[in-house]
């Protein structure tokens, strides 16, 4: 058996001594290690160039975005320049309108009226004034109880601007005038014109209302009745139908 040992170890020396004697640059390891190492580093390159080029994608759209948003932020500021400088054009040129109006109603005597004066017949309050600007005189003569002269301007207002959106309501607060100085008979003629000639008006169920008082003040209880009826009936969910409610008990306690 010890005879054979030598003849096993030698061909392992051989080979042992095969793999030390292979030059680097023929070690097929090596070659295989240097091969990857090379790979690796074009693979990283190549993905330092690729995030270099995404940053800088990144920047650029992000320097589109700023460029965008100073553009509107500088289109923001002028039209807000713009507004403001409408706003004082607004202002300036309603305050020269109401100096006007003031003119106009000083020189033209519309001050006198609401001081005491009087109206000469067939003239506005302000002559050459709007619709709205003698319609508010109007009704300030009736709010200080000028029953008189309230009656003649809106009557006036109506001769002049029968077209105007505050026909209507003149017509009430013309039969309104006749009502607060006792003139029910002229009173009720006008309220019926409100009726008639507007019948859309939001003032029909007061004018109906007023209609109703103005037969009990003429002792007409029975049309009083029939009117006060209507505004509860076509009317219901009014103050006037609600009122129209308490004059019907009113007469009903009375007897009338």
């Amino acid at each position: 058996m010890s005879i054979h040992k030598p003849l096993l170890i030698l061909p392992l020396v051989i080979a042992l001594g095969g793999c030390t004697m292979l030059q680097p640059s023929e070690d097929p390891v090596l070659i295989k290690l240097t091969e990857l190492e090379r790979r690796l580093a074009t693979t990283e390159r190549i993905v330092d160039n690729q995030s270099l080029a995404q940053m800088t994608q990144q920047l650029d759209a992000l320097e589109r975005r700023v460029d965008q948003m100073q553009g509107v932020a500088e289109t923001l500021e002028h039209e807000a320049g713009s507004t403001a400088d409408r706003q004082r054009q607004l202002y300036a040129d309603l305050d020269s309108r109401i100096q006007d109006l003031e003119s106009t109603l000083s020189a033209r005597g519309a001050a006198g009226v609401l001081e005491g004066g009087t109206l000469p017949p067939g003239q506005l309050p302000v002559p050459g004034g709007s619709d709205r600007d003698n319609y508010q005189v109007a009704f300030e003569l009736l709010k200080e109880e000028r029953y008189e002269m309230a009656a003649t301007a809106f009557k006036q207002f109506l001769v002049a601007f029968p077209e105007s959106e505050l026909a209507d309501n003149a017509q009430y607060w013309l039969a309104e005038s006749y009502y607060a100085s006792d003139k029910f008979e002229q009173a009720l003629t006008d309220f019926e014109v409100v009726i008639n000639n507007y019948p859309r008006s939001r003032k029909v169920p007061d004018a109906l209302l007023k209609m109703g008082y103005c037969n009990y003040s003429l002792r007409r209880w029975d049309a009083a009745r029939v009117t006060l009826s209507r505004v509860q009936a076509d009317y219901p969910e009014t103050t006037a139908a609600r009122l129209a409610g308490q004059y019907l008990t009113r007469m009903a306690s009375e007897g009338v």
